[in-house]
């Protein structure tokens, strides 16, 4: 099992500063996401306001790419899937 914290800072700046000192950072968000790997590429992401936990595999061509077969694990959404409606959407 793998834990991962990120942190999104908000940061101060006025056209005075000069040093990097001056520079203010707070944390305004940490996000804390545990993953656990279930079978072969499939993997259990459990996600801050979300009740149950989001399922990532492979599918179509990142499957056949990986050579995963549809025994080893049926299609899933791959993580490169949800990166890329996120920042779509």
């Amino acid at each position: 099992m793998k834990v991962w914290i990120v942190s999104v800072l908000r940061r101060s700046f006025s056209a005075s500063q000069t040093n990097l000192e001056d520079f203010v950072s707070e944390v305004v968000y940490r996000s804390e996401v545990r993953i656990e790997r279930v079978k072969g590429p499939v993997r259990r992401a459990y996600l801050p306001a979300e009740s149950e936990p989001v399922i990532f595999g492979v599918h179509g061509a990142v499957a056949e790419h990986y050579r995963v077969s549809s025994a080893i694990a049926e299609p899933r959404a791959t993580t490169l899937d949800y990166i890329v409606a996120a920042a779509v959407g």
